[in-house]
C-alpha cells in the first residue's frame, strides 16, 4: 500500500511553499536573534531542501511521534537545530511559538544542538559532527532487518525510509568515512543523506582544507549520487530526492547551497555561528519578502499546514493499524513478536532461561559471554550486534542465526569491519530507531576510537551494550599497545555508562541479563581473555547491587580488600593469607560501580564503611574506586603502560599477585 500526504512527490510547488519556506528561514534567525546566540548560517541555505523532504518525502505524524513506521528524520549538521525546530512547528508538532522564543534557554524544548527526549521529532542527539550521518546508517539497518522479519505478503508494517541532511563538517570528520564504506557495502536501500555543499567552514572556504569530490568519493563507496547545482530549487530537489528512493542502494544528494542566504553575510565565514544582528534580520526579512515585524510571524496560510499534517498523519497511522491487524489475522506468533518488541518487552522469567556455571570451573569471562549470549538471543529475539572484525575474539557470533550481508538483512550477526567508531554510532542509531537491542565488540583498548559515540549514547540514555573483551594486562604477549590501563578509570567518568567488570562467569551471565533489561542507559561489559575460576556465592542481585561482599570472614573484619573481574580472585587468595597469619578480610566484588553508587546512602556505607580500612586491586589505574573509601586505604594497580610477556609473568613482574595485596594490606593494620 502507498501512505503519502496530500502534497505527493513530484507535485508542483507554487507561492505557498516558498512563503513557507522563507516563513521557516524567518522564524530560524528570529529563535538565533532572541537567543542572542546560535548559527543562523545553515537554516538560511538549507531550509528548501529540508521543506521539500518535510513536505513531500517524509511521512510521518505529529501527534504519535512515536508511531513505529515514521521515517526517521537526521539533522546530522546539528548546530542548524533552530531550523528544526521552525520546521516542527511549521509541520504541526508539539512546538509551540512560544518555546521557539525560549531558544537555548534554560529548560526549553529547544536546545542549542537537538536533544533526543527533548524535543518531539528529534531522533537522535547530534552536533558532534559525522554522528548523524552513522546514526542514521544504524536506523537504515534496523529497519531493513525489521522488515526482513515482520513484513509478510500480505502485510507489510516495516515501509519506512531514513534521511539525513549533513554538512561539510561531517563530510570531514572520519566516522563519516567509516560509516558511508559500511553502508555501501550494504547496498543499505531506503537511506538518503543530502548534502550541504555550502563550501564555507568556520575558519573560511573549504578550500583551506577540505577539497573532496565528494559525490565521487560516496560513488566509490557504492552509493548512487546526484547534484542540486541550485540549492532553491524545489523541483530539483524534488526530482532528486525520487530518484534517490528508486534506487536499491544508499543515495548522496550533493546541493550547493548559500550559507546565510540572503543576508549581509550570505557567503562568508561570519554567516555560520553568530546571530545577524537586528539590523542584519531586517534585512534578510526584507530580501526574502516576508514582514520584519513582528518576530516569530507565521502568515495564515502557512500555519494551516500544521492541521493539515497532524490530519495527515492520523490517516498514515489508521492505515498502518489496519497493516498490523492483518499482520495479526495472519501470523499471530509474528504479531506477538512484533508488539513485544515495539514496547521493549523482556521475559520476566530470563534470569531462569539462562543457565549458571559450576564453581570450580576455569572461564575466561569473554568465553562464558559468548555462552551466555547463546542462550540470550533465543529468549531475546530482539538482539542484534556482532564485531569490529573481531566475533571470533570477542565470543559475539550468534551461531546459526545468520549474518547481514549486502541485500539480505534478515541475519541477526553483523559485521562491521574495521570500524570501531561507526559500529558504535550505528548502534546509537539502531538503539534511537528501537526495537532491536544492539550489541558491538572490541577490545578495551580500542574503547577510545568510539568515545565520542558511547558519551552519546549515554546522554541519549540508549541501551546499547558493548562488548569489550582482552581487558587488562592479562591478555599477554600482545603488548603494551593493546593493554588497557586507564580504560576503566575513563570509561568510569563517563555519566550514566553502566560498565561492568565480571569477576567470574556467573556474574558474566548476570551482567548480560542486566544489559538485555536496561531501558536508561548503555552497557559496557568489560571480559577476560585469561581463564578464572567460577566463584561460589555470587548473589542473583549482584548487578543490582554493585558492590558486595564476597566473602565475609567468621569474624568482625579488620580489613577490606575490594577488587573487580580478574582480580577478584587474586584478592580471595590474598584474604586466604592473611588468614593465615590471623588476620581477617572481608572479600568485596565491584562489578559495577554505577549501580552502587545509585543504592541508598545507608546501604552503601553499610557495604564499604569508611572506618574499615581498605585495599583496592586492580590490573589498571583504579582512581574510580577511591572516592569511595576512608582515609586508610591502599592501592595496588597499574599506572604504568604494560609490556609484552605471558600473563602470569606481568601480574608477577608488575606486583598484582596475593602478596602484594597481602603486604599492602598488612600496612594498615
Amino acid at each position: 500500500m502507498t501512505r503519502q500526504f496530500s502534497a505527493s512527490p513530484g507535485s508542483a510547488f507554487g507561492a505557498l511553499d516558498l512563503r513557507a519556506v522563507n516563513t521557516i528561514r524567518a522564524l530560524a534567525i528570529d529563535e538565533v536573534e532572541a537567543a542572542k546566540s546560535g548559527h543562523p548560517g545553515l537554516p538560511l541555505g538549507v531550509a528548501p531542501m529540508a521543506y521539500v523532504l518535510f513536505s513531500r518525502h517524509l511521512r510521518f505524524a505529529p501527534e504519535d511521534p512515536s508511531w513505529p513506521d515514521r521515517d526517521r528524520f537526521v539533522l546530522s549538521a546539528g548546530h542548524g537545530s533552530a531550523l528544526l525546530y521552525a520546521l516542527l512547528h511549521v509541520f504541526g508538532y508539539d512546538l509551540p511559538l512560544t518555546e521557539l522564543r525560549r531558544f537555548r534557554q534554560w529548560g526549553s524544548k529547544t536546545p542549542g544542538h537537538p536533544e533526543r527526549g527533548v524535543t518531539q521529532g528529534v531522533e537522535v542527539t547530534t552536533g558532534p559532527l559525522g554522528q548523524g550521518i552513522a546514526n542514521a546508517v544504524g536506523m537504515a539497518l534496523a529497519t531493513q532487518h525489521l522488515a526482513a522479519r515482520f513484513n509478510h505478503a500480505g502485510a507489510q508494517v516495516v515501509t519506512h525510509r531514513t534521511f539525513a541532511i549533513c554538512s561539510d563538517g561531517d563530510l570531514m570528520e572520519g566516522i563519516s568515512h567509516e560509516a558511508a564504506s559500511f553502508a555501501g557495502h550494504l547496498r543499505l536501500p531506503g537511506l538518503v543523506v543530502l548534502y550541504d555543499d555550502n563550501r564555507i567552514s568556520i575558519e573560511g572556504s573549504t578550500d583551506l582544507a577540505f577539497t573532496d569530490d565528494s559525490t565521487k568519493r560516496f560513488s566509490a563507496y557504492g552509493w548512487y549520487t546526484a547534484s542540486v547545482e541550485d540549492g532553491n530549487d524545489l523541483a530539483a530537489i524534488d526530482a532528486a530526492v525520487q530518484s534517490a528512493l528508486a534506487q536499491d542502494r544508499p543515495a548522496f544528494i550533493r546541493v550547493h547551497t548559500h550559507i546565510g542566504f540572503a543576508s549581509p553575510k550570505q557567503d562568508t565565514a561570519a554567516a555560520h555561528g553568530s546571530p545577524l544582528g537586528a539590523e542584519g534580520v531586517r534585512e534578510t526579512k526584507r530580501a526574502l519578502g516576508v514582514p520584519e515585524e513582528p518576530a516569530f510571524f507565521v502568515p495564515e496560510e502557512v500555519a494551516a499546514l500544521a492541521p493539515a499534517h497532524r490530519e495527515a498523519g492520523k490517516a498514515l497511522v489508521a492505515a498502518w493499524q489496519q497493516e498490523l491487524q492483518e499482520l495479526k489475522r495472519l501470523d499471530a506468533d509474528l504479531y506477538r513478536d512484533f508488539e513485544d518488541r515495539r514496547y521493549g518487552k523482556t521475559p520476566e522469567d530470563l534470569t531462569q532461561r539462562i543457565s549458571t556455571f559450576k564453581p570450580g570451573e576455569q572461564i575466561a569471562t569473554r568465553n562464558a559471554s559468548g555462552a551466555v549470549l547463546q542462550e540470550l538471543a533465543q529468549a531475546v529475539p530482539a538482539l542484534f550486534g556482532g564485531s569490529a572484525d573481531l566475533a571470533p575474539s570477542n565470543e559475539t557470533n550468534l551461531k546459526g542465526l545468520g549474518s547481514v550481508a549486502p541485500g539480505d538483512y534478515a541475519g541477526r550477526n553483523i559485521h562491521f569491519g574495521v570500524r570501531e567508531h561507526a559500529m558504535a554510532a550505528a548502534m546509537n542509531g539502531m538503539a534511537a530507531h528501537g526495537m532491536v537491542r544492539p550489541f558491538g565488540g572490541t577490545f578495551l583498548v580500542f574503547s577510545d576510537y568510539m568515545r565520542p559515540s558511547v558519551r552519546l549514547a549515554a546522554l541519549m540514555g540508549l541501551p546499547v551494550t558493548y562488548v569489550y573483551t582482552h581487558d587488562s594486562i592479562g591478555l599477554g604477549e600482545d603488548g603494551p599497545t593493546h593493554q588497557p590501563i586507564e580504560h576503566i578509570a575513563a570509561l568510569e567518568l563517563i555519566p550514566n555508562l553502566h560498565l561492568v567488570r565480571p569477576a567470574d562467569a556467573n556474574e558474566t551471565r548476570l551482567a548480560w541479563i542486566y544489559a538485555a533489561q536496561a531501558t536508561t542507559h548503555p552497557t559496557a561489559l568489560v571480559l577476560s581473555r585469561q581463564k578464572l575460576p567460577v566463584l561460589a556465592g555470587v548473589p542473583e542481585d549482584a548487578l543490582q547491587r554493585g558492590i558486595y561482599a564476597l566473602r565475609e570472614p567468621g569474624r568482625s573484619p579488620q580489613v577490606g580488600i575490594l577488587a573487580s573481574g580478574s582480580e577478584v580472585s587474586i584478592a580471595l587468595a590474598a584474604a586466604d593469607l592473611l588468614a593465615e597469619e590471623g588476620i581477617a578480610a572481608r572479600v568485596l566484588s565491584a562489578p559495577c560501580l554505577r549501580s552502587f553508587l545509585a543504592r541508598p546512602d545507608d546501604e552503601r556505607r553499610a557495604t564499604l564503611p569508611r572506618e574499615l580500612p581498605h585495599v583496592v586491586v586492580l590490573a589498571g589505574n583504579a582512581s574510580a574506586f577511591l572516592p569511595l573509601l576512608g582515609a586508610r586505604r591502599a592501592v595496588v594497580d597499574l599506572e604504568h603502560f604494560g609490556a609484552s610477556a605471558p600473563a602470569e609473568r606481568l601480574y608477577q613482574e608488575f606486583g598484582i599477585t596475593p602478596q602484594a595485596v597481602a603486604a599492602a594490606a598488612k600496612t594498615l593494620l
